[in-house]
C-alpha cells in the first residue's frame, strides 16, 4: 500500500519502519547475526566485540556526481552503493559484518523506488553476510547514499596502503576496464553484441567485491592492497604514496576482458588504467608470497610490474620496449575531473 506514495507523506519513520520490515523479511536484520544486540530503529547500532580489529569505512554515492539514474536501475543501485564499501573492508583483508545505510532524499521520490534500492541492498548483504543495522535519512535536493560498513580483521593479516617496499612485484586480481566499458556503452548507447554488453553492464552497474580474495592475500602476507575505485594508475599513486615508493608498471601486462578489447579496441587500455570502479584488488608483495597467493585464488591474477626506490609517488608506465610511455589520464579524482 505504500509503494504508491511519496516519501514526504510516509515520513521518515514511517520510512524507516518499512525499511526496517524489508531488512528483517530478507535475512539480513537482526535475526541473521546472533552476536548483534540492537538493530535499525534506536539511536544506534549495538553488537558485542570481538577478539580481533574492528575497521569501519564509508563511501558516499551522489547522484549525477557518481551514478545517473539514466544508466542505472534503483535495485542495481542498491547494490553497489553496498558493494563499493564491503570492497573497502577486502581490500585491508577484513571481513564485512555490520552496514549502517544513511539517505538524502528528494521529497518526491517514489516509495516504491526505495523499496527498490533497499532490496539490492538486502541483496548483497544476504550475500557476504552483512546485517544493516540502522542509518539516517534527511531530506536533499538530489539522492544522496552513505552506506557505513564495519568488518574485522586479525592485526597481523590487516592490509594497508602503506605496506609495499622495493623489490615487492605488483599484482591484481580478475580484469581492468570492463566497468569503465560498461559505462561508456551506457552512456553512448553503444549496439554491441548481447553477450558483450552483458557482461560489461555486469562489471559495471553489480560490481562483486573481493572479500575472500582479500582474506587468502592477508593469510598469505601480503602487506599492501588497495582496491581499484579511482583507476589503476590512481590507486597505485595511492600505495606509492603512503609506502614512499616508486613503481614500474608494463602496459603490455594489463589484464582486459576480452569483452572490452572486442567492444573498444585499441581503446580498451585507457579504460583499464584510467576507468576504474572495477573494485578488483590490487596488490604488492615479494615473489614467493606471490606465487603462494596464486596457487590459492580462484580467479585470475596477473603480476604487472614491480615497486622501485625512487620519487615517492611516481609511477611509471612501460610499453612492450620497456621505454616509458607518458600517460596524461591517472583516475578519478573528486573536485578535479571537471
Amino acid at each position: 500500500m505504500f509503494l504508491l506514495m511519496k516519501v514526504r507523506e510516509l515520513g521518515e519513520f514511517g520510512l524507516i519502519e518499512m525499511l526496517a520490515q524489508i531488512v528483517d523479511e530478507s535475512g539480513a536484520g537482526c535475526r541473521s547475526r546472533p552476536d548483534l544486540i540492537i538493530g535499525i530503529g534506536d539511536d544506534a547500532a549495538a553488537w558485542r566485540g570481538k577478539c580481533s580489529v574492528q575497521i569501519g569505512t564509508t563511501d558516499i554515492l551522489v547522484q549525477d556526481v557518481h551514478f545517473t539514474l539514466e544508466t542505472t536501475t534503483w535495485r542495481d543501485l542498491g547494490w553497489k552503493a553496498l558493494a563499493v564499501n564491503i570492497s573497502d573492508i577486502a581490500a585491508m583483508g577484513g571481513l564485512p559484518a555490520y552496514a549502517m545505510i544513511s539517505l538524502g532524499l528528494p521529497s518526491d521520490t517514489e516509495v516504491e523506488d526505495i523499496t527498490k534500492l533497499y532490496t539490492g541492498m538486502a541483496e548483497i548483504a544476504r550475500q557476504f553476510d552483512v546485517a544493516i543495522v540502522g542509518g539516517d535519512i534527511s531530506e536533499a535536493p538530489l539522492l544522496i547514499i552513505s552506506p557505513t560498513v564495519i568488518g574485522t580483521v586479525e592485526k597481523d593479516k590487516m592490509m594497508t596502503r602503506s605496506g609495499a617496499i622495493p623489490g615487492d612485484q605488483i599484482a591484481v586480481t580478475g580484469y581492468l576496464g570492463s566497468s569503465a566499458a560498461g559505462l561508456r556503452m551506457m552512456k553512448e548507447k553503444s549496439k554491441l553484441d548481447p553477450v558483450i554488453a552483458s557482461a560489461l553492464s555486469e562489471a559495471h552497474l553489480r560490481p562483486w567485491p573481493r572479500v575472500t580474495e582479500g582474506q587468502l592475500l592477508g593469510e598469505n602476507g601480503v602487506k599492501a592492497a588497495i582496491d581499484i575505485s579511482d583507476g589503476l594508475i590512481a590507486d597505485l599513486t595511492h600505495i606509492c604514496r603512503a609506502s614512499g615508493v616508486e613503481a614500474k608498471v608494463r602496459s603490455a601486462d594489463i589484464p582486459m576482458h576480452p569483452a572490452v578489447k572486442a567492444a573498444f579496441g585499441e581503446g580498451a587500455i585507457s579504460l583499464a588504467l584510467s576507468g576504474g570502479e572495477d573494485y578488483e584488488l590490487l596488490f604488492t608483495a615479494p615473489g614467493m608470497v606471490i606465487d603462494k597467493v596464486e596457487q590459492g585464488l580462484r580467479i585470475p591474477m596477473t603480476i604487472i610490474g614491480e615497486i622501485t626506490g625512487g620519487k615517492p609517488g611516481k609511477v611509471t608506465l612501460l610499453d612492450e620496449t620497456g621505454r616509458e610511455v607518458e600517460w596524461g589520464e591517472r583516475g578519478w579524482e573528486h573536485f578535479g575531473n571537471h
